[in-house]
This record gives C-alpha cells, sequence and structure tokens, in this order.
C-alpha cells in the first residue's frame, strides 16, 4: 500500500466517523519551545490547555513533522527520520478511551477491502500505563487482545507530557510484532526491534508543573475536560504495508536513494553499512529541508536557518563521501517534489524556490569544503612535522565547528594522509558543545502562555477592526486586564508599573502584525468618576482575533461596560501608512529590478521608515540598488491609486498576489492593489489612498542578515526629506572644507585617502624596521634560564598578534641551534594584550611546548591562547599582569 494511500485512509477512516479534516499546520508555529513542529497535537495545545474553545469535538490530521535532537542518528538506525507525517485524530470533550481504542483498532484490523489496513490482529500488542486497569479491560473487551499481549509500563514509556508545564496524561501504545527473525520473543518490554510502535494514544487529561525529567514533575489537577490525542507513524505503517526492513526504503525515500545510485561509484546494500548510512542521510535530510524550505526558512547561522543549513551540507558530505564529485541538489530536490507533491502540493507551487534555494547552499558549501580541505592540509603538514601520526581532537572538531565537516570526512581524509585522528579528543569537545546547547535550550524553555482568562472573551468573538475605514470609534469595554489577570476596574493611582489592558468590542487601533507595528493613540471616557484617559502604547493581538490594547492609565478610572472613545494618532497612523505603502512599493521594485527570485522574507515599517528583507545570493551591485531607487520613486510620482478588497486565497494567488512563505492565511484574504500589476499582495495593514502619498522614498543601504537572505532600509515621506537634508548639508560641508565644488568632493576624498594609506604604510615600515632591530638586539642579549636561552620581552604599544610572530620568527632564527625560548607580549590597539611564544626544536627535546608556556602568559593577563608546540599565541585584557606574566613563564622553564 503506497504512502500516499495509506494517509488518505487514515483520513476517510476519522470523516467517516464525524471527525473534521484539519489541514496540516506549517512546521514553524509561534510557540517559544519548538523550533520546528514535532508533534500533531501542537496546533491544538490551545484547546487541550482549555485556553480556546475547539470549534469541533473531533478532528483529524496529517501533521508534517520535524524532529532534530537525534539527527546525528539519521540512517544509523532504521527508525529515526527528522521529518515523518504524524497521522493523528483528536476529541475534545467527546469520546475518550473506549472511543479512541475502538477507531484505531478498527482502521488497523478491517480489511483493505473495507478501507483498512488490513494488519493481522493476532501480532498486534498494547502497552498502558503502570496503573491503568482501565485501558486493559477496554483492551480485552473493544479488540478482544488477550492479556499476554498487554504489558505495563511506567510513567517513562506510557504517560505523556510535552516535556514543559502543560497538558498531560496516560497512554497506551499500540505495536506491531514483526516475527522472530527481527528479535527475541517477549514484547515490546523485550525487544523494540521486533515489536515495532506504530500508534500512540494519548489519554490527556491532566496538566502538569514543573519538572527536570519525563518522570520527575508535579501533576497540578485535571485538565477542564478530557481528551484524546493520539498519533500514528505513517512511515513506520508504511514500512510494514509495503514489506520492507526499514522506513528508508518505503516508496517515498527510496527513489531518493536510487537516484543517488545511479551517480555513485558505490551501490547501496552493497555490504558496507557506511555507505549505506549516508545513502539514508541524503533520503532523510533532502525531503526534510524541502519541507522546510517550503515553510518559508533559509539557510542561517541560528535557529531554524542552521537546522537547515546543517541538513543541507550533511547531505553534500554524504554524496562526496560516496564518490559524487558533480552537482547533485537539483535531481535530488526534483525527486522529492515527484514523490510527495501528491500530498503536499506547495512542493510542486513553489518548487523554483526551494531549488534555488537549496542549490546555492549547495554551491556556497563547496566552496567552502576548498577552505576546509586547505586547513586540514595545514593541520596535517603541522602533526605531521611534529613527529606525530595523529591529527589532534582540537583541530577535528574546528573542521567540524568551523567548516561544518563531519567527523568520518575528517577520518577519511586523515587517512589518505596517513594519518589517524584523536577520536576521544573530539569526541570531549563535541559533548562539551552539546551540554551548553541543552543548556541554553532549558534556558529559552518555558511554559505555554496561560491565556485562560482571556478565553471567555475569545469565543464571544472577534475584536472589530474600524480602522480602514476611521480614526476614531466609539466602543465598549469588554474586559480589562493587570498583568494578565481579568478586573473589573481601573484606575490612574498605582498603576503606573503594571501592565494594563483594554479590550474593546471595536476598535481603530491597528494590532502589530504583518511588520507593520502598532497604532499609538488615546482611549478616554467619560464616567461615574468623571473624565478618564489613556494613552495607547501597544496593540497586540490574543489567539489571533481579540485586540488587547496595553495602555497608561493618565487620569479617572476604565470599568468594564463602559463606553468610550478610541483615537489613533492621526499623524502616527499617515506615518504607519506611508512606511507599510512603501514596503510594498520596494518590493515591487526589487522584483522588476532582480526578477521574481526576490522574494519576501520579512519586513518591518513603522512611521518614516522600512526595512525589507528578501532571499537573494550576494550583495546588489550600486547600480541595482539606484535602480530599484528610482523604480520605486517613478511609481510614487505615478500617483497609482491603491484598491484594497477581500477574495477567497486560492483567487487571490491565481491572480498573481504576493504571499509571505510561512503565513498561515485564512481561506478569505485581503489583497492590496497598488497601480494594477505594479503590486499586488495579500496584506492586513493600513495603506495610503494614493502611492504620491507615500512621499520620497530613500534607500538608506543593503546588507546581509543571513546566507542567502538580503535587508534593504529606506527612509519614507518626511522622514526621506530630513535624511536628504543632512546629506545635502553635509556634502556642503565637505566641499567648503575642502574648497572644491560639491560634484569633485568624491574625487578630493578618494585621493586623500589614498595618500593616507601611503602615509600609514611607510609609518609602518619604520615601525617594524625599528622593531626587528629591538628584536636582533633582543636575540643578543638572551637570558640563560637552565639550560635553554630565552627572549622574554614586553614590546612597544600598538604591535599585533600578527606583528609579534614575525618577530618571534626573526629572534628565534637568530637564537641558533641551541635551545630557544621566545616570548613576545604587548599593549595593543583597544585594551588588547597580545602575546606569542616559539620553541626551536632543541628547546622542544627538553620537553618544552610552546602551547603549554603560552598558558602561564594568559593566565597572568586574563586570557587565554593555544597552538603548537613550536608556535602558539593568545591574548589578554589586563595588561597590567604583562611583568608577571613573563616572571610566570621564567620561573616555569627554570622548572624544566
Amino acid at each position: 500500500m503506497q504512502t500516499h494511500e495509506i494517509r488518505k485512509r487514515f483520513l476517510d477512516h476519522f470523516v467517516k466517523a464525524g471527525h473534521t479534516e484539519v489541514p496540516s499546520a506549517s512546521v514553524i508555529l509561534d510557540d517559544p519551545n519548538l523550533l520546528f513542529v514535532n508533534a500533531g497535537m501542537v496546533q491544538f495545545v490551545p484547546y487541550f490547555l482549555g485556553q480556546r474553545t475547539p470549534p469541533w469535538n473531533r478532528a483529524v490530521s496529517v501533521q508534517k513533522c520535524i524532529r532534530t535532537p537525534d539527527i546525528d542518528e539519521v540512517g544509523i538506525t532504521t527508525r529515526h527520520n527528522t521529518f515523518f507525517q504524524m497521522a493523528g485524530n483528536f476529541s475534545f470533550g467527546d469520546y475518550f478511551k473506549k472511543g479512541a481504542i475502538e477507531l484505531a483498532w478498527t482502521l488497523l484490523t478491517n480489511p483493505v477491502s473495507e478501507g483498512g489496513y488490513g494488519f493481522d490482529p493476532e501480532r498486534l500488542w498494547a502497552t498502558v500505563y503502570l496503573d491503568d486497569d482501565e485501558a486493559i479491560g477496554l483492551w480485552q473487551e473493544v479488540a478482544g487482545l488477550p492479556l499476554e499481549r498487554i504489558q505495563r509500563r511506567g510513567m517513562a514509556d506510557n504517560y505523556w507530557s510535552m516535556g514543559i508545564p502543560g497538558p498531560c496524561g496516560p497512554s497506551s501504545e499500540i505495536y506491531y510484532d514483526r516475527g522472530p527473525s527481527y528479535g527475541v520473543e517477549g514484547g515490546p518490554e523485550a525487544n523494540e526491534d521486533r515489536y515495532i510502535e506504530i500508534w500512540n494514544l494519548v489519554f490527556m487529561q491532566n496538566e502538569r508543573g514543573e519538572g527536570t525529567s519525563k518522570e520527575d514533575f508535579e501533576i497540578l489537577g485535571p485538565l477542564p475536560r478530557k481528551n484524546i490525542d493520539t498519533g500514528m507513524g505513517v512511515e513506520r505503517v508504511a514500512c510494514l504495508l509495503q514489506g520492507v526492513d526499514n522506513v528508508y526504503e518505503t516508496d517515498l525515500l527510496r527513489p531518493v536513494i536510487d537516484l543517488v545510485a545511479g551517480v555513485a561509484p558505490r551501490g547501496y546494500a552493497q555490504g558496507n553499512h557506511g555507505d549505506d548510512v549516508r545513502y539514508r542521510i541524503i533520503a532523510d535530510h533532502t525531503r526534510t529541508a524541502a519541507i522546510i524550505i517550503g515553510d518559508g526558512v533559509s539557510p542561517g547561522n541560528e535557529g531554524r536557518g542552521y537546522v537547515l543549513r546543517r541538513l543541507l551540507r550533511r547531505i553534500i558530505r554524504a554524496a562526496k563521501l560516496l564518490g559524487v564529485e558533480q552537482p547533485i541538489m537539483g535531481d535530488l530536490m526534483t525527486t522529492v517534489r515527484d514523490e510527495m507533491g501528491p500530498s503536499y502540493p506547495e512542493l510542486v507551487t513553489d518548487f523554483e524556490r526551494i531549488n534555488r534555494i537549496a542549490v546555492a547552499e549547495e554551491t556556497a558549501f563547496n566552496r567552502t569544503l576548498l577552505s576546509g580541505s586547505r586547513l586540514f592540509d595545514e593541520a596535517a603538514a603541522a602533526t605531521r612535522k611534529s613527529g606525530s601520526t595523529v591529527l589532534s581532537g582540537n583541530d577535528a572538531f574546528t573542521l567540524h565547528d568551523t567548516y561544518g565537516f563531519p567527523i568520518d570526512l575528517t577520518l577519511e581524509m586523515a587517512a589518505e594522509a596517513g594519518l589517524s585522528v584523536d577520536e576521544e579528543g573530539f569526541r570531549g569537545l563535541m559533548a562539551e558543545q552539546r551540554q551548553r546547547a541543552k543548556a541554553d535550550a532549558a534556558a529559552r524553555k518555558q511554559a505555554h502562555t496561560d491565556l485562560t482568562a482571556y478565553r471567555e472573551l475569545v469565543d464571544a468573538g472577534p475584536t472589530e477592526f474600524t480602522g480602514f475605514d476611521e480614526l476614531t470609534s466609539e466602543a465598549r469595554i469588554l474586559g480589562i486586564f493587570v498583568d494578565g489577570k481579568r478586573v473589573p476596574v481601573v484606575s490612574h493611582d498605582g498603576l503606573e508599573a503594571d501592565r494594563v489592558e483594554l479590550i474593546l468590542d471595536r476598535t481603530p487601533f491597528y494590532a502589530e502584525s504583518g511588520g507593520q507595528i502598532a497604532d499609538e493613540g488615546a482611549i478616554s471616557g467619560t464616567g461615574a468618576s468623571g473624565t478618564a484617559k489613556a494613552a495607547v502604547t501597544d496593540v497586540q493581538k490574543i489567539a489571533k482575533t481579540l485586540w488587547a490594547h496595553r495602555v497608561n492609565v493618565e487620569s479617572g478610572e476604565f470599568v468594564e461596560g463602559d463606553t468610550v472613545t478610541a483615537a489613533v494618532d492621526p499623524k502616527w497612523r499617515h506615518g504607519a501608512t506611508q512606511g507599510h505603502s512603501g514596503t510594498h512599493m520596494v518590493h515591487a521594485a526589487l522584483r522588476q529590478v532582480l526578477g521574481p527570485n526576490a522574494v519576501q522574507a520579512g519586513s518591518l515599517n513603522r512611521p518614516g521608515y522600512l526595512r525589507f528583507d528578501f532571499n537573494w545570493q550576494g550583495s546588489l551591485t550600486e547600480d541595482q540598488r539606484t535602480q530599484i531607487e528610482e523604480v520605486t520613486n517613478e511609481a510614487v510620482e505615478a500617483d497609482y491609486e491603491v484598491h484594497t478588497f477581500n477574495t477567497a486565497l486560492d483567487k487571490a494567488k491565481a491572480m498573481g498576489a504576493m504571499a509571505l512563505f510561512g503565513e498561515n492565511y485564512p481561506d478569505e484574504v485581503r489583497v492590496v492593489e497598488i497601480g494594477g500589476p505594479f503590486s499586488l499582495e495579500l496584506c492586513g495593514g493600513t495603506h495610503v489612498h494614493n502611492s504620491a502619498q507615500i512621499g520620497p522614498v530613500t534607500i538608506l543601504g543593503e546588507s546581509s542578515v543571513g546566507s542567502g537572505v538580503r535587508r534593504v532600509e529606506a527612509y519614507v515621506g518626511l522622514e526621506s526629506f530630513r535624511h536628504l537634508a543632512k546629506e545635502r548639508a553635509l556634502m556642503a560641508g565637505l566641499a567648503s572644507s575642502l574648497k572644491v565644488p560639491s560634484e569633485e568632493v568624491p574625487a578630493r576624498v578618494a585621493n586623500l585617502v589614498e595618500r593616507l594609506k601611503a602615509a600609514e604604510k611607510e609609518l609602518e615600515k619604520v615601525r617594524l624596521a625599528n622593531a626587528r632591530a629591538a628584536a636582533a638586539n633582543a636575540a643578543a642579549g638572551a637570558e640563560v634560564v637552565g639550560k635553554v636561552r630565552l627572549v622574554a620581552q614586553r614590546m612597544a604599544g600598538g604591535m599585533s598578534a600578527g606583528d609579534l610572530r614575525s618577530l618571534v620568527g626573526d629572534i628565534r632564527g637568530k637564537l641558533g641551534s641551541e635551545p630557544g625560548v621566545v616570548a613576545l607580549i604587548a599593549e595593543g590597539d583597544n585594551d588588547t594584550v597580545p602575546f606569542v611564544v616559539a620553541v626551536n626544536p632543541a628547546a622542544q627535546d627538553l620537553g618544552l611546548r610552546a602551547n603549554e608556556l603560552v598558558k602561564q602568559l594568559g593566565a597572568a593577563v586574563n586570557g587565554r591562547g593555544g597552538g603548537k608546540a613550536d608556535l602558539a599565541q593568545g591574548s589578554g585584557k589586563g595588561a597590567a599582569g604583562i611583568d608577571a606574566a613573563l616572571a610566570a613563564l621564567r620561573a616555569e622553564i627554570g622548572r624544566g
């Protein structure tokens, strides 16, 4: 049975049983605890916590999930996938244990001809939580499972929570017995390779508190109502129904393996476990990367972007280790598109962008591999020169951490060079890095924001936004919140330090979203105690439907139920519309100048200012920047009309309306059209009525904000005029100082810069000549410490580590063949204290090592250093300790 059919049967089974089919959420959700959605229930958490009332009592979905903690295990085991599809059915206060067991059992065991999967009931087992006698009884009653095929397991295995405060409850897992060829008998407790888990039924009934592990947390009490959350692993079921040994050989992943096998010198499943792991890494990671890019992520150096970059680089490295030299990423992505497209059509419609980003990363990393290879060659040469045949763990770690080399690539390159690698040292450094990462992740993890207090208002219906048509609206206060708690009244006295929120039934205030920051203004009213007034400092959406006005109460008091006047500052709104409409204009100009691949990756606009991030490889030329600015301002001058209208999402996309990748849109969307075909975007923001109202647009600059993502910043309207006025005044001042016309200023400044550079070079030559003369004198006056001729000296201020390295080489050469050590230290620029130590071969024979001696200098000047036995360097911050550092080094040599 094909995977697409497995998905369809699951959805059909539960829809027939009264469940509403809910589309998969993006793998990117606004959750502080998750880089990516990692379970089918994540999008339903507010319903399980009782913070929002679900629009249905029963739901079914097949959710895209990504789990990356075990990324290094992918391909080594036959079960780990970074991307997987979690099929799940959910009950919100409707059916509970009996219904969940019955629905799962019938789907698994019903014949294929009746819409089921046709699993043999005699090969299915169940596990339950230790004291869940009710579940045991139901498995016997509903499914007819004998007691010997039901096992009790502890909290680590059969009690579910998200690992943080939130919903939790006992679970019951369904296992399939693959037979004696896969291991010993005895059920899941005995062997989870033979007995493979395919479905987990969570009986979500409690809320947990803080804890330190899966088994150590407090149960705070019952949830508002009992719920069901299940997860069936689509890939694992496919593995069983297709009769293959592991998930990598199912119908959606095997074509990727076959593609690589067609171009690699060594095939798949030829008895080489290492090669098989590389094939599986490529298959798994290619699919995951396509999904992540499709949901709006670009490669970067942190967060989601770093995970994506790591996946793509592991693909490229694995291909290289299989002997694939030609670019392969485009073919890999095409294969994933063809196999996954029937279930995820966005991979087809957005393929050009997905493929372009992946191929660009392959091109960039191939250049990185060349740089890393040069570093490896240097490290290998230094290792051989020192007389060793073992590449240090530190070198292997640097290759991994700086250049993304996996240890297996370093091992292979070392073997080719006749070297081995200190794997233990490497793994120790990797373990330290992982511990730091875990500590950082734990520090960021937090409980889900408690929105329970807002639930009644959320359920009552959305706030009516009137701001498209008016700036002042009469409204009624639906709720007042102080520090997240609902109160009946709030007054000016004593509340300056508290966060006060007013929830109104209707409002002209724009709530921050879509890159546009919130409106400012005031809310006022007349109550029993007189006039009340509050300054609105921010507006945020609660559950995407309720406007929360964060205010400073300046006078009087506000009472729930009062009628008030909400008024947006018109000057603020005017500037905000200029910024937002200007963002659309810049986006359109970018696409006109650069082409359709310049796709939005984020934006921010506020009165008078905008910034726009877009996917693009490489910096813009000066000519491109000028063109973008000209196209934008030509459109402003054309005074295009701005039209807005609501329409169906599919219809808007068919019209060519641009959408922000990774954003979830409702079925009906708002379209903003500026100048007909010039700009057409999905947008819920506020805009000018005609493009001329934007005023002049001045691009301030363009920069990188991550690999493949560029940022343009600009002023609009009056802020643009003020910026240009400052620039004009600056140019007039320079022209006056240089006594040339304004148009000649750039040439005159360039001439002065060249003359300054030439003067600096001459000064540098003089300084180094003086330093070398001092070095010669230092070598002649070397002191003798034990059996070693030692030069340990403070150098003139302003010298860099590079200067010191050059000098220690000169001095060491002048010491001859006798044992010699050179240590130079100086007060560098920016309060740094660079230091370098060199040890000649004769001194190394006495047991002296530069990378050990350098530690004596570092400790005294609040710094550290490292390097090789013959040369090491470092830097500190404590210049007051220079003399003590040199004394410590003399003492250390004297002890030898």
